[in-house]
């Protein structure tokens, strides 16, 4: 088994976090410049106080497809961030939402829970 040269996996590590760094100010920058800022879910408003609590999402989930025009972005709060990006996790794992006609769970805890209470009568 070959050893890990740990001093080059931390260089990897470095610049790869200093480029996504760089590439984040880029669309960051111009998606506030471009957009009121307001979270695109909730409406909530932001100012110079509070933006850093405001984020860029990709539509796409690409972070390296990143239009001139801004339509691969929209601004969301920290919170529906996190919340977009668990429903994109959740569907990938196989999980539905119930309002997309998603197959409803069978088990059900209490189904004999009547009868168990009507023997006591």
């Amino acid at each position: 088994m070959k050893k890990l040269d740990h001093q080059r996996l931390d260089q990897v590590v470095a610049a790869a976090r200093k480029a996504a760094d760089e590439r984040e100010k880029g669309y960051r920058e111009r998606a506030l410049k471009m957009y009121p800022w307001i979270c695109g879910r909730c409406a909530r408003e932001f100012t110079h106080v509070n933006l850093r609590e405001l984020t860029v999402h990709h539509r796409d989930h690409n972070h390296d497809n990143n239009p001139v025009d801004g339509s691969n972005w929209e601004l969301l709060c920290l919170y529906c961030h996190d919340n977009e990006h668990q429903k994109q996790i959740e569907a990938d794992r196989g999980y539905t939402d119930s309002r997309n006609n998603a197959s409803m769970a069978t088990h059900s805890p209490f189904a004999a829970l009547k009868s168990l209470l009507d023997k006591d009568k």
